[in-house]
């Protein structure tokens, strides 16, 4: 069942062609994400096919109830990010859209109600398409990627992981492609090479023609008509190298070694200590007393629900506040507070300025992190959002520092800076400390995690993933157990109900079924 039709869909921002759509459908069940870099127009676009928006161009014809979840949320209330999006979701959703446009729905949520999100959608019947910077939660939920690059859609089938997949396809024939180019262009180089030598040399009488041929043609029109047919065959293979399809080559990194402050005393040993640490906000306790450490190296995501204490942590280990001591750790901080970027000033004069890396390297990581050529000339102020995060993020990095304290370092970063930033941080040699609610990203840099639950703080020594199936088989574990106390339960009750049944009885009964429906799901 078609849900949606868009058609010749055109929008220009200034001088600039954001969109150039030819045609797109929704049908029912589907379940799109919508990606693409920052400022390519995936929040413009969820507004056009929702009919908030009119195109400078083309249609859009509905055909059913749609909502539209938006990015930019209300913020003249009391309540937290998390709620107000919470309220945001459940409010579309009660609404019961045959279509949803979702426009960065995880914004401000922490994973369990990321999670709690993630449910709701999959259970949910209509179809949708969402814009999302989490990777995982576009694993979870999506059976199709369209991909914004340069205005137009490519549609991939799949979640963002096969997407991902098969955009590593695409850039393994590009470079195949680049590879044949090359040889190609070398062998008619050369070719044309060989053929000018021969051109040059055909003005002087070959050693081999006697004075009797000489005579008999004339040797200097033979030689004049040699010399013009190579000449016109080297002129020929110019041709064909200008007539080859230029292909660009594909961009490599190789992997960066950066020079770090102590880092003799540093890798492998104690640089900080946590000794019977605790937290509060008033009267409410954050946490009780505890203690951990950190080595250099080390790669710790502190995680937690939100309010639980992450940003207070991170600013107690700053502060180095009673019970915390370090020994040979410089500490670099990222928050989301982007003061430390001078708007006068370009990104590459941002950088150096902190700087003890030369120019050559500093335009390395700049690269890295998509900040190419004259890119690095460009002034602080003409900078979108994700922009000054990343030359802040930069800024830190590159400083005299051995440790890196991250708070939320992927908000409004695209997938594309999310993932350069990985993976500096995994090449990375010094330690860091990081906060965040991005699952892939803390799977796929974190070497511990620190967890803050129940007004405790619980280390784990391993990977995201490793204590996801730790943390999974303790939570059925102890459903189980649950789930045979019911059972025992429930036995009891019927017994007595066989005996004196009583309305309590039946309540009491229905209670035990409905708690053991929950812990069996």
């Amino acid at each position: 069942m078609l849900l949606l039709e868009a058609q010749k869909i055109k929008q220009s921002i200034k001088d600039r062609i954001l969109l150039d759509i030819d045609h797109v459908q929704i049908h029912k069940k589907d379940r799109i994400g919508l990606v693409g870099k920052n400022g390519s127009g995936k929040t413009t676009l969820l507004n056009i096919l929702a009919g908030k928006r009119k195109p400078d161009e083309g249609t859009v014809i509905h055909h059913t109830q749609m909502e539209l979840l938006p990015q930019l949320k209300r913020t003249d209330t009391t309540k937290s990010g998390g709620e107000v999006t919470q309220e945001y979701i459940n409010k579309a959703l009660i609404n019961d859209p045959d279509l949803l446009f979702a426009d960065e729905p995880t914004t401000n949520l922490d994973a369990e109600h990321i999670e709690w999100l993630e449910k709701k959608l999959s259970q949910w019947k209509g179809a949708f398409v969402v814009v999302s910077h989490d990777r995982a939660f576009l694993d979870t939920l999506c059976t199709t990627i369209w991909e914004i690059d340069d205005g137009t859609i490519r549609e991939y089938k799949g979640n963002y992981q096969d997407y991902a997949e098969q955009k590593k396809v695409e850039r393994r024939k590009e470079q195949l492609a680049y590879e044949t180019y090359e040889k190609k262009k070398k062998q008619l180089e050369e070719a044309l090479k060989q053929k000018e030598k021969k051109a040059e040399r055909a003005t002087k009488t070959p050693k081999k023609v006697s004075k009797s041929e000489a005579r008999i043609t004339g040797a200097k029109p033979y030689f004049a008509k040699k010399q013009k047919k190579l000449q016109q065959t080297a002129k020929s293979i110019e041709t064909r190298i200008e007539k080859l399809e230029k292909v660009d080559k594909v961009r490599e990194y190789p992997p960066l070694k950066m020079n770090l402050p102590n880092e003799e005393t540093f890798t492998d040993r104690i640089i900080l200590r946590v000794q019977e640490a605790s937290a509060n906000i008033g009267e409410r306790v954050l946490w009780n007393k505890a203690s951990f450490h950190l080595r250099g190296g080390d790669k710790l995501a502190i995680i937690g629900s939100n309010g639980s204490g992450k940003t207070t942590l991170v600013k107690m280990i700053m502060n180095q506040t009673e019970g915390i001591t370090v020994s040979a750790m410089k500490v670099g901080y990222f928050s989301q507070n982007l003061s430390i970027i001078d708007l006068k000033k370009s990104i590459l004069d941002n950088v150096c300025e902190d700087s003890k890396h030369d120019e050559t390297f500093i335009r390395t990581v700049l690269a890295r992190l998509h900040f190419f050529k004259e890119d690095v000339n460009k002034p602080g102020d003409l900078l979108s959002g994700g922009e000054r995060v990343k030359v802040a993020l930069a800024k830190v990095f590159l400083s005299d520092i051995n440790t890196l304290v991250l708070d939320e370092p992927t908000n409004y970063l695209d997938m594309e800076a999310v993932e350069a930033l990985e993976s500096l941080l995994k090449e990375y040699g010094g330690s860091v400390i990081f906060v965040s609610h991005d699952r892939r990203f803390i799977e796929q840099v974190a070497t511990r995690i620190l967890e803050i639950r129940n007004e405790e703080l619980h280390l784990f020594e391993g990977t995201y993933q490793q204590y996801k199936q730790s943390y999974d088989g303790e939570s059925r574990s102890a459903n189980e157990d649950k789930r045979l106390v019911i059972e025992t339960k429930i036995t009891e009750v019927l017994s007595r109900l066989s005996i004196e049944p009583s309305e309590a009885l039946e309540k009491e009964f229905q209670e035990l079924l409905l708690e053991k429906k929950r812990l069996t799901n």
